[in-house]
C-alpha cells in the first residue's frame, strides 16, 4: 500500500487535485470578490425602480444578508457550495443548482459538435499542410488558418447567420429546435462560427508537429530501411499524435467556456448566455457557480490531458511525472 502511494502516477494525480481545489477556492473567492465591489446596488435590482418604503429595503437586505461583511457572505455561499447548495437565483428566483442543468446540455452540444468538427478538418489538413511543406498547398491551408484564427467568432457568427440564414434562409436564425436532428440543424451555424476558430488553430498545432517529427533521424532511417510510407507514416503520425491530442484537450476545456458570444450571437439558452444575463442584473450566485462550472472543466480535462499523454508517451511513465 506505502509504495502504491509513492507510485509516480499517483503522486501527480493527487498533486494536480490539491492544486485543482486550491484554485478553485482562489478563483471562488476573486470573483466573489469582484462581484460584491462592482457598482449598483443589488436591492434596486431586486425591488425595480417603483418607490418602496424603508422597512421593505431593510427586509430585503436582511433576507439576502447583504448586510453582513464579506467575509462572512463568502463563507456562507462556501459552506453552502460544499454541500451541493448554490443558492438561488436573485433575478428568477429559481434554484442554480436546476438552471444549470436545463441550460448545461445545450453548451456542451454546442462545445462538442465544434471540437469535432474542428480536430476532424484541422488535423487532416494540418498534416496535408506539413507533407506538402513549402508547395502551394502548404501555403494554402497556412493562409485558411492564419485567417481563421484572426476571425472572431462573433463575427464570423454574424456573417453566417446573414448569408445562410438570412439571404439564402438554409438555416434558423434562432432557437434550438425540437427533437434531435432539428436542433443539430438550429446548432450547424453556431458549431461552426465556433469551429473555425478552432479549426484555425488545430491546422497551426498540427502542421508544426508533423514537421517536427518527418525532421527527425528515425523517419530517414527508416527511409533508408526501405519501409513502406504507410510504415513511415504510421510512426512519424504516432509521435506526432502526442501533443496534438494533449493541447486539442486543452483547446475543447477553453471552448466549452468560450461560448458566451457565441450563444448570445445566435440566442442560444446556454451556460454562456446565462452568464452574460446574470452579470448584467449582479445575479452573484448564479454567476459564481456558472464561473466555478467552467474552471471546474477547465481544470477537469487538464488532469485528463496529462493523464492521456502519460499513457501516449510511455517514456513518461518510466522516468515519472513532473510537476
Amino acid at each position: 500500500m506505502a509504495r502504491t502511494w509513492r507510485h509516480p502516477v499517483v503522486r501527480f494525480v493527487l498533486r494536480r487535485t490539491a492544486g485543482t481545489v486550491v484554485l478553485l477556492l482562489g478563483l471562488s473567492f476573486i470573483v466573489f470578490a469582484l462581484l460584491y465591489l462592482a457598482p449598483g446596488d443589488l436591492t434596486k435590482n431586486l425591488l425595480g425602480n417603483r418607490r418602496v418604503s424603508p422597512e421593505a429595503i431593510a427586509t430585503v437586505r436582511e433576507q439576502y444578508h447583504l448586510d453582513d461583511p464579506f467575509l462572512l457572505q463568502y463563507g456562507r455561499w462556501l459552506l453552502a457550495a460544499l454541500h451541493g447548495d448554490l443558492g438561488v437565483s436573485i433575478r428568477s428566483g429559481a434554484g442554480v443548482w436546476s438552471m444549470l442543468v436545463d441550460r448545461g446540455g445545450l453548451t456542451m452540444a454546442l462545445t462538442m459538435i465544434a471540437f469535432v468538427l474542428a480536430v476532424g478538418i484541422g488535423v487532416p489538413l494540418g498534416v496535408l499542410a506539413a507533407r506538402r511543406r513549402n508547395t502551394a498547398v502548404d501555403r494554402g491551408v497556412v493562409g485558411v488558418a492564419l485567417v481563421g484564427v484572426s476571425a472572431p467568432s462573433f463575427a464570423v457568427g454574424l456573417l453566417l447567420l446573414y448569408a445562410f440564414a438570412v439571404m439564402l434562409g438554409w438555416f434558423p436564425i434562432y432557437g434550438v429546435g425540437d427533437g434531435l436532428l432539428d436542433r443539430l440543424w438550429h446548432l450547424a451555424l453556431p458549431s461552426v462560427a465556433l469551429a473555425i476558430g478552432l479549426g484555425a488553430l488545430v491546422i497551426k498545432m498540427t502542421r508544426t508537429a508533423v514537421l517536427a517529427e518527418l525532421e527527425q533521424d528515425y523517419v530517414t532511417f527508416a527511409r533508408a530501411r526501405g519501409l513502406s510510407g504507410r510504415a513511415v507514416s504510421h510512426l512519424y503520425l504516432t509521435n506526432a499524435a502526442i501533443p496534438i491530442v494533449t493541447s486539442a484537450g486543452l483547446m475543447l476545456a477553453f471552448l466549452f467556456g468560450g461560448t458566451i458570444l457565441v450563444e448570445v450571437t445566435f440566442a442560444l439558452p446556454g451556460i454562456g448566455s446565462l452568464l452574460s444575463e446574470s452579470i448584467t442584473f449582479k445575479d452573484v450566485p448564479v454567476v459564481q457557480a456558472v464561473t466555478l462550472l467552467v474552471a471546474l472543466v477547465i481544470a477537469g480535462t487538464s488532469l485528463l490531458v496529462d493523464l492521456a499523454y502519460l499513457v501516449l508517451d510511455p517514456r513518461v511513465r518510466r522516468t515519472g511525472v513532473g510537476a
